[in-house]
């Protein structure tokens, strides 16, 4: 029994956007509390081979599911959106899924951040226009007229006219302590990847109160070898080291920097490759156990069936 939130990734960088409301449809039938959907102009490489322009899927999403709550993780609405067309597009998001909608932020990456030519700045830099982006939209979702005139940006008379009930819970994504701290003090809850115990800490040392996401990768297939092979050809990027993606331009370099990822990188890394349903338990229960209360699974490859199968069977019931 967990009284924890388990959801399921929505990957826009694997699926064409038909699947990924198909998808959405599924999880919430199988019993998934929540789904997670990415925001990307691009894909990590060419082999995932979509990335769609995700304010168009939440709209069917919200049509094709009853109950789902769903979350963007995580849009950057600071250099290739502006923040006010981003609060135009979460305001009208939010309005059609009537509550069950979360708007998550972070900083973004290079990899879909430098398509208008702009230039991609140092990470302080970036908390600095995300946190002027923050306040100009959450001015905006106001419904009052907006001007502004701020260090990055400037909105003349802007007004939404369509605008949810409540404004959106806006989850900020954090990697660091630095960025949880940040998160605590402008956000309504800490996105992240993976089991982060120091940015947890370091969000509720900060303050922070509002909901924890982390999203988990796994591939569920008939043996582990298979599952290991399909995230070295479908998703080698969970492998790279550091701030590599963060700073990389475009699908064609994340492709080379995977030529250092090897079988074993995968096999030993934190992905979780069993077809043991027991080990999928285990590594939910770890986030939970460390404090997450939104853990969401992202089940790597184009074999979506077999994993709800499993997880429908073996792995939600036993989390109820």
């Amino acid at each position: 029994m967990t009284d924890a939130q388990i959801g399921y990734t929505l990957s826009s960088e694997e699926h064409p956007p038909n699947d990924l409301v198909r998808n959405a449809v599924r999880s919430e039938a199988v019993g998934f509390d929540f789904a997670s959907i990415s925001d990307h102009f691009h894909p990590w490489t060419s082999t995932q081979g979509n990335s769609p322009f995700v304010w168009s899927v939440l709209g069917a999403i919200a049509h094709a599911t009853d109950d789902l709550d769903v979350g963007v993780g995580v849009t950057c609405p600071t250099i290739r959106m502006h923040p006010a067309i981003c609060a135009h597009a979460v305001a009208t998001v939010a309005a059609m899924f009537e509550g069950r909608f979360t708007f998550g932020v972070g900083t973004g990456e290079n990899l879909n951040e430098h398509v208008l030519g702009d230039r991609w700045p140092e990470h302080d830099v970036r908390l600095e226009l995300l946190e002027e982006a923050m306040e100009l939209m959450d001015a905006l979702w106001e419904g009052e007229n907006t001007s502004h005139r701020g260090k990055h940006y400037t909105v003349e008379n802007a007004r939404l006219y369509t605008l949810p009930e409540e404004k959106p819970p806006v989850a900020v994504s954090a990697f660091g302590p630095k960025t949880a701290w940040m998160a605590a003090e402008y956000g309504d809850g800490l996105w992240t990847v993976g089991i982060k115990e120091d940015v947890l800490e370091a969000y509720e040392d900060a303050g922070g109160e509002g909901p924890t996401y982390t999203q988990l990768d796994v591939c569920y297939a008939e043996t582990e070898e298979e599952a290991i092979e399909t995230v070295l050809e479908h998703w080698p990027n969970t492998a790279l080291p550091g701030e590599l993606s963060q700073e990389l331009p475009t699908p064609a370099h994340f492709e080379q920097a995977a030529q250092m990822v090897e079988y074993e990188d995968i096999a030993e890394g934190a992905t979780v490759t069993s077809p043991e349903p027991a080990d999928h338990l285990e590594s939910i229960h770890e986030a939970i156990d460390a404090g997450f209360d939104h853990v969401y699974v992202h089940q790597i490859g184009p074999d979506q069936d077999s994993f709800f199968e499993c997880y429908e069977e073996s792995v939600l019931p036993e989390l109820d």
